[in-house]
């Protein structure tokens, strides 16, 4: 009977294929990952023949009449990087939008040049434009991929980190956007998000091109770094481009249409043409990763999810790098990405799974937690389940090269880290006392916390970041501390060793720097905390002036104008922000209360964009901030203010004096809580 159903379905394909010879029928094949804007697309069958590769596709939209099209330069890709193209597609038409149905499901069949036999593994490529559907790693689940290990692809491909990796020095981007035209490409500005480990405040980076299409920029950095410049509001289909750069370097780009007409950068000179294979390279690593960060189960089933996703990531990575001949220093590079945006996607899973299991609701203007599930809960806070992340190289100074704020973000702010940090300081509620002794006890728990979640007894570069950037965090509290140091040795009621004593105790600068400068070891990490010590401590002045010959600048000086004899407390924000709208709406009494001071005016400006305002930003205004000074600024006049007090992202606060001073940040107003007596200290300190 069996041999029967296999005649008659073979006798079926060959009538399908015109008498076509079959190689091989895939049914249900797996696939390594699906790479998509939306929807969720899955191979049911694939047949080889000798005269065409049919594979039957199933696409899945979350909603009914959710749009999407297929580009008819679609192609497979095999093991050897042969293409084969699309001939005809049946259920669908190819270049033209089609609207899924009620049940979100659609099947179509797409049949393609005729791969041979021998072909293991393939790709679905649905053509070379940017955000476009691709199948990557479709195969007969019968058959085991050969799937290098982490180690194994970094040890074939050796790669030495120069000694002056680490450099403080300014890097140059320059260039030009072929054929320029502002008003027919929609923009005369391209901004880059620079961001590094040793500075406390980011900056936006606002490049303005002038009328021949040129543009250049000079900005301070401290080791190699891949940053992405590009316009906002584009009408050519330009979004941004990547360049990567070392201090010291001058880059030179050129942005033009490449052969399919998409505009993107072209590298003249330095370590972006040292490394453009890479740049180019279409591995979309965020999307392969999003398995782990999206995986809905517990975290006891966590690492079956992490296993199948590394190893299909680390294969997409060989095969890309074998594409595009990646050197030894970009397949090192790709290898580094991959790592760090596994941390973010572990990091994404626990704060997406915690939500999940915590219900929060407002009661008499309390919010009450309640955890849906208590066993689950007390595992997500065990350190033992986070072995994962020691598959990561946390010595490794490539992982600095991409998106390594959000990296060393996640890692610092760890919740298994942050609970052990303060392991007997904090009492029951909550609560402890700032001094020497509770201060050094938290950074001993803190080393304790990062060793066991590298899995590491040493402290490793990552380490060594993470203490740096909590030396920044704190250190404006030490300085406070150290400032009443001299009111403290002349105060003659007290004995001198009282005095002395009372030094001891506290968690100024002089007692707490010694602690984290024998944590970093690194010479040139402890060469930027000692700067960074010794340039807080010379500052003297508690405002600066605004620069002039800046419109941003002016805007502020306008306010000031409407406003005179009063500090302004700017309150930067968007309707993208949740934070940003949770804090207004928590704030409303108080800042009816703040409303009757006669010395202070609070300002809030939005980013929208444009500048006047989306209908949902008008109506949200009107609820909420309906007796307030608003400013709307567009996408572009937002990022030039960023530029100005340096900052990339909101809720972002800053306090300008009635002089039309801008406060430094350890005596900036930042929020509502404690307004009144933030305020009149900031007011005493400047008399």
């Amino acid at each position: 009977m069996k041999k029967s159903t296999f005649i008659i379905t073979l006798l079926a394909l060959v009538a399908m294929t015109g008498q076509a010879k079959v190689y091989k029928v895939i049914k249900s094949p797996e696939s390594m990952a699906c790479i998509n804007v939306w929807g969720e697309l899955k191979a049911r069958k694939v047949i080889l023949t000798d005269t065409a590769t049919t594979v039957h596709f199933t696409i899945k939209c979350e909603q009914e009449g959710q749009s999407f099209r297929f580009a008819s330069d679609s192609y497979l890709l095999d093991e050897n990087n042969n293409r084969y193209a699309l001939r005809s597609c049946e259920g669908l038409e190819l270049d033209s939008w089609v609207k899924s149905p009620e049940s979100g499901i659609t099947d179509f069949t797409m049949h393609f040049e005729p791969m041979p036999k021998k072909v293991q593994v393939f790709d679905f490529i649905e053509g070379d434009e940017k955000g476009h559907f691709r199948l990557l790693g479709i195969h007969d689940k019968k058959y085991k991929v050969h799937i290098p290990t982490l180690q194994e692809l970094s040890e074939a491909n050796p790669y030495t980190v120069p000694e002056d990796w680490f450099k403080t020095d300014s890097i140059t981007l320059r260039g030009c956007i072929e054929d320029y035209d502002a008003e027919k490409m929609g923009f005369t500005s391209m901004n880059c998000y620079c961001r590094n480990a040793f500075d406390k405040d980011d900056a936006v980076l606002i490049f303005d091109i002038a009328p021949d299409g040129t543009f250049e920029k000079k900005f301070l950095a401290y080791y190699p770094t891949r940053e992405l410049i590009g316009p906002d509001g584009s009408k050519i289909g330009f979004d941004y481009g990547p360049f990567f750069a070392r201090p010291g370097e001058t880059i030179d780009i050129t942005i033009k249409p490449n052969k399919d007409g998409q505009y993107q950068c072209y590298y003249h000179n330095g370590s972006s043409k040292d490394v453009e294979r890479w740049l180019s390279a279409d591995m979309d690593i965020l999307r392969l990763m999003d398995p782990i960060g999206d995986f809905k189960g517990k975290i006891g089933e966590l690492n079956e999810v992490i296993e199948h996703t590394w190893q299909h990531t680390l294969y997409i990575i060989q095969r890309e790098a074998a594409r595009m001949h990646f050197t030894a220093q970009e397949m090192q590079l790709a290898l580094a990405h991959m790592q760090g945006v596994f941390v973010e996607a572990v990091a994404d899973y626990i704060h997406n799974r915690k939500n999940e299991m915590a219900k929060v609701e407002e009661v008499d203007g309390d919010f009450k937690v309640e955890i849906l599930d208590s066993i689950e809960w007390n595992e997500m806070k065990k350190m033992e389940n986070y072995k994962m992340m020691q598959r990561v190289d946390y010595n490794n100074p490539l992982l600095m090269c991409n998106d390594f704020d959000l990296v060393l973000n996640r890692i610092q702010y760890a919740d298994v880290v942050i609970r052990r940090q303060y392991e007997g300081v904090v009492n029951e509620k909550g609560e402890y006392i700032i001094n020497a002794e509770n201060e050094k006890k938290m950074l001993t728990n803190y080393l304790s916390a990062l060793h066991e979640l590298m899995g590491t007894n040493k402290n490793n570069l990552i380490t060594q970041l993470c203490v740096y950037n909590d030396m920044m965090n704190s250190f404006d509290i030490w300085r406070s501390r150290e400032d009443s140091i001299p009111q403290i040795m002349a105060d003659t009621t007290t004995t001198l060793a009282e005095r002395e004593q009372r030094l001891a105790y506290m968690a100024s600068v002089s007692n707490m720097m010694p602690a984290y400068l024998d944590v970093l070891t690194n010479p040139f990490i402890h060469q930027k905390a000692e700067e960074f010590c010794t340039k807080k401590m010379e500052q003297r002045e508690i405002t600066v002036p605004l620069p002039a010959d800046n419109p941003s600048a002016d805007l502020i000086r306008s306010l000031c104008e409407k406003y005179p004899s009063r500090y302004l407390v700017i309150d930067f924000w968007g309707m993208h922000c949740g934070p940003c709208r949770a804090e207004i709406e928590y704030s409303k009494e108080q800042r009816a209360k703040i409303a009757q001071r006669d010395d202070v005016k609070l300002v809030f400006i939005a980013e929208e964009r444009t500048s006047e305002g989306s209908d949902e930003y008008k109506k949200y205004v009107a609820e909420w901030l309906a007796d307030e000074e608003t400013v709307c600024l567009s996408k572009s006049d937002f990022n030039r203010m960023m530029e100005l007090f340096r900052f990339n992202g909101t809720p972002h606060y800053e306090t300008i004096t009635p002089d039309c001073r801008r406060v430094r940040d350890d005596y900036r107003i930042s929020g509502y809580d404690f307004f009144d007596d933030s305020m009149d200290m900031l007011k005493k300190k400047l008399k």
